[in-house]
Parts: C-alpha cells; sequence; structure tokens
C-alpha cells in the first residue's frame, strides 16, 4: 500500500494570524513538505495543476517536480492533477519524458480535467468539450510515447507529421497513468479500457459516491481484460488533521476549516466529518476511520492525504507529517497487508515492474467509446 500527500498549493490567509505567506515562501514550503514526506517514511508526493489564484501550484508542475527529484532519493513524484484537456499532449509527453530521466523513473501522473471553469477559454477551448478532449488528448499522448514516428489528426490540435517527441520515455517506457475523476463515468471507463490507475479525490464526497465510481471502473477493467475487478488500480484522497487529544485536534483545526475558501461558511466541521473522509482528532480515530476505506471500495493501491491546505502553517503540516510516518501509516500498513486477497497488487506499478512487463502491456491504440456501454452500469453512477 502507498501512502502520501498530495498538494494543491492554495495561497490562503492563515485564520489566527490573519498573515498570508508570500508566493515564494508558499512555493518553498511545498518543497520542504515533499522532503519532509519522504524523511517520514511516506511514500508518494502529488502536486497540482492551477493556473489562477488563490493557488500557487505549478501550471507546470513537472518544473517543481525536478526540484524535488533533485533532493530526494525514493520518494514517487506525481501530479494531482495534469490537465490533459487544456495542456498540449506534446508537451506533457516531452516534460514527463524529460522527469522520468531526471528522477530515475519515479514518476507518475494523474490526468484530469481540472476543477476551475475558466482555464478553458484561457487555452482556446470549451468546458463543453471537456470530455471529448480528455479521451481525444490522453488517445495521443499515450501514442507519443509508444510510438517513434507519429502521424496524427485530431479534433483540437494542428496535425502531426512524421513527428518524434523528444526525449524518449526513460528505458521506452512511458510513466504509470492514473485518471482522476469525482463524478464522471466516462473517465472511469477511460481508466479501465486502457487498465490504467483510478483515483477518487473523494475528499468532498460520500464514500456511498465513491464507492459506485470505484465499482463501475473496476468492472470495465475486468471487462476489457486487464484482470479481475479487485486486480484494478485504485487510489483515494483523503484530509486529516490530528493530536494526541482529539478535543485538542478539533479545537485548533476548526478556524481553519470555518474560513477555507474551499468549504468555509457552509457545512460544520462535525458535518462535514461525518460525510465526507475528513477526520479531525487523534491518530487513532484515523487508524479506525480510513483502515475502513476498503470496506467501501475494495482492497486499493494508493491513500493520499491533503494536509497543506486552509492556511495551516507550515510547522503544523509538519507535525501532521511525523503524526502520519510515525503512528498512522504503519498501522494501517499492517491492516491493509492482513486483509489484501492473494493477487491483488499492494501498490502501483514501478517504473522497474514496468520495464520488466514490456513496453507494449495492456496498451490497445484504440479511442474508447465516450460513454459506458452498459446502460445499467450508466445509471448507477450519478453526478
Amino acid at each position: 500500500m502507498e501512502f502520501g500527500i498530495f498538494t494543491v498549493g492554495d495561497l490562503t490567509p492563515d485564520p489566527t494570524t490573519g498573515r498570508t505567506p508570500t508566493e515564494a515562501e508558499r512555493i518553498k514550503s511545498m518543497v520542504r513538505i515533499a522532503e519532509h514526506t519522504e524523511q517520514a517514511g511516506l511514500d508518494v508526493l502529488a502536486v497540482g495543476e492551477h493556473h489562477n489564484p488563490p493557488f500557487v501550484a505549478p501550471g507546470n508542475p513537472p518544473v517543481m517536480l525536478a526540484n524535488i527529484a533533485a533532493r530526494t532519493t525514493n520518494l514517487q513524484l506525481s501530479t494531482s492533477t495534469t490537465l490533459i484537456t487544456t495542456n498540449d499532449p506534446v508537451r506533457i509527453a516531452e516534460d514527463y519524458s524529460m522527469l522520468q530521466h531526471l528522477a530515475d523513473g519515479r514518476v507518475d501522473l494523474m490526468m484530469g480535467r481540472g476543477n476551475t471553469g475558466p482555464v478553458y477559454p484561457w487555452f482556446g477551448y470549451d468546458i463543453r468539450e471537456g470530455i471529448d478532449l480528455a479521451v481525444e488528448h490522453y488517445h495521443l499522448l499515450r501514442r507519443l510515447w509508444r510510438e517513434e514516428i507519429v502521424n496524427w489528426s485530431g479534433k483540437f490540435r494542428s496535425p502531426l507529421q512524421s513527428f518524434t517527441s523528444t526525449p524518449r520515455p526513460l528505458d521506452g517506457v512511458a510513466p504509470f497513468v492514473w485518471h482522476g475523476s469525482i463524478r464522471s463515468p466516462e473517465i472511469a471507463e477511460q481508466a479501465a479500457f486502457y487498465g490504467d490507475g483510478f483515483f477518487h479525490n473523494n475528499i468532498f464526497w460520500p464514500l456511498s459516491h465513491t464507492a459506485q465510481m470505484v465499482n463501475l471502473y473496476r468492472r470495465r477493467f475486468e471487462h476489457h481484460g486487464h484482470g479481475r475487478a479487485d486486480q484494478a488500480y485504485v487510489g483515494l484522497g483523503g484530509q486529516v488533521f490530528m493530536r494526541e487529544n482529539s478535543q485538542d485536534a478539533v479545537r485548533e483545526f476548526r478556524p481553519y476549516f470555518d474560513e477555507a475558501p474551499v468549504y468555509g461558511h457552509g457545512p460544520s466541521l462535525e458535518e462535514f466529518m461525518r460525510d465526507t473522509p475528513l477526520t479531525v482528532g487523534s491518530p487513532q480515530q484515523v487508524i479506525e476511520r480510513y483502515a475502513t476505506m476498503a470496506d467501501h471500495v475494495g482492497d486499493y493501491q494508493r491513500q493520499l492525504f491533503l494536509i497543506d491546505h486552509a492556511g495551516l502553517p507550515l510547522k503544523s503540516v509538519l507535525e501532521q507529517i511525523d503524526i502520519l510516518g510515525e503512528q498512522v501509516v504503519p498501522a494501517l500498513r499492517k491492516e491493509f497487508a492482513a486483509r489484501r486477497p492473494e493477487g491483488v497488487p499492494d501498490h502501483a506499478p514501478t517504473h522497474a515492474e514496468l520495464v520488466a512487463e514490456g513496453p507494449d502491456s495492456r496498451h490497445r491504440l484504440v479511442v474508447p467509446a465516450r460513454t459506458v456501454e452498459d446502460s445499467t452500469e450508466k445509471e448507477e453512477v450519478t453526478s
């Protein structure tokens, strides 16, 4: 089981002091968080992509991830998300192949459509074509990584003639890809069609909805012949804040929750903890809550936590990572290992494992249908 941290890079005032960090402070704090994530014994650090305030998360995540790669040894580097809709697939292919080389293969990506509507016209696209963009752009990206010479034409970018993306992927093997989606069955289908991973960032959603999306992906993964449904690659998002005494955790975190741009001035902290995976309390409460996630979605491979948000000071964030590394993650690793059925992977494929499989395993260069084929499955997942 892989555990890690993901950051969206929000630049938010600390509600207890009123101070907002500078952009330089926030960016450097994200690098420090990555270093500390590795030191604490966690596995993954994922960086988001935004192009607008109040975020400083890079519009070009490979720049930050390359810096982190130079400062770490074992940490798996990922994104949360790479905008497959508004980025040029040629640029994605080149940037992340370069990052692969710099990081000695410690790279995977999470493809997504983002949560900021205006980003589409900023880059010359129409948000109403978001699904079609995700399908076409990802199909082209796969070809750029897997074919030396690409001849291609499509709807959303200029044609390519005898084009070779450089540098080529490290060892001739593309990075492993997750497809991130909260409510679009078409994206779950896309992940299943290619045999890729599916990441449900369920930080704002009840587990009943998360289970529907993940189970849809699992069924379609098996339908497309990539293995049993329980062998599909699943990742989940999460949010926690911990102190040894649960009352202290609630008292300290409440002002950050109440004023957070993403959920402040809405449901109460207690309501949000009841209805979503947000867990504010003792380390044991977090262990007990997250140990049950597999009861809803099956045994999964990656759990990422959002820690550095809502204006929390860096000191508090690093303390949370220490608690995860010292108390929570070891207990969860043991819990998940004990229950995992034989033949179900405990992590996403590493670069070395993908090299051993060969570049053509589980790959079909055919554009999938936009919608799920089985109409009964369509009805099970609602927006």
